[in-house]
């Protein structure tokens, strides 16, 4: 990751517009760039997803101090998708883009939960297996955000920008369908997540293109989780959890 910011800020930097940030020069690259009805384009990216928990009851260690359940493990994962683009007016324009995140998450339950939720239902869940206390769930969306973008007036050759909206993602591991739970290994989230997302960038006008970095946070309106199946007994990977939403940071780099 950090070879290809080194890459892209010499490409910025060999461009004369980006030069403009520190000579005050007034050369306007791509000058109608944005006087078009429509544009269009395609990004590359990293994103970071984690977990929002509430759960129905605290956990204790057993000496009354309040631990947390299930710790995050986030990983980094890639991101790539198009862009679609209306301009609405010189401040305003709505965003279609659609794309195809991959990334990955593992959960660490804590042990004293377990012993202490076995003990209580007369189960010793440590014992069913070596790894109960952790689900890596790997993660392919197919996100999907209707956004709002409000421009600050350009500078030169580069513009900043706030942007916001709406969207709605498919899980493609899901696993929401699969008969088997958490008892046999498998960890279900629901397959639709709807979300808001909230993030900020600037507009590089080069020479032959438009670079765009920026970061957006997301956040999932609703609970994801699919409980495990009652008829199969307590279950201490889901029976505790109220709601389980998913929080992530996109870092994306796009060119029209």
């Amino acid at each position: 990751m950090k070879k290809l910011v080194v890459i892209i800020f010499f490409i910025l930097i060999s461009q004369s517009g980006f030069a403009q940030l520190f000579t005050g020069e007034k050369i306007l690259n791509n000058e109608n760039f944005d006087k078009d009805r429509f544009s269009y384009g395609y990004f590359l990216g990293f994103n970071n997803y984690g977990f929002d928990f509430e759960y129905n009851n605290q956990i204790d260690d057993g000496t009354g101090r309040d631990v947390t359940d299930i710790q995050i493990e986030k990983g980094i994962g890639f991101s790539v998708g198009l862009l679609g683009n209306m301009r609405i007016n010189d401040y305003f324009d709505l965003r279609f883009e659609p794309g195809l995140y991959i990334t990955n998450r593992t959960l660490h339950y804590n042990q004293y939960h377990f012993a202490a939720y076995g003990a209580y239902n007369g189960y010793d869940f440590l014992t069913d297996s070596d790894n109960v206390l952790e689900r890596e769930i790997k993660s392919t969306y197919i996100h999907l955000p209707l956004l709002v973008k409000f421009s600050a007036k350009r500078i030169n050759n580069f513009k900043p920008f706030i942007v916001g909206g709406m969207s709605m993602s498919l899980n493609l591991n899901s696993n929401e369908k699969n008969e088997s739970d958490n008892h046999n290994g498998q960890f279900r989230m629901k397959k639709n997540t709807y979300y808001y997302e909230i993030g900020l960038g600037i507009d590089f006008y080069l020479e032959y293109f438009k670079f765009t970095p920026s970061i957006r946070g997301v956040f999932a309106l609703s609970d994801e989780l699919v409980p495990d199946d009652p008829e199969e007994g307590a279950s201490p990977w889901t029976d505790n959890i109220a709601s389980m939403k998913t929080q992530g940071i996109f870092i994306n780099f796009t060119f029209q």
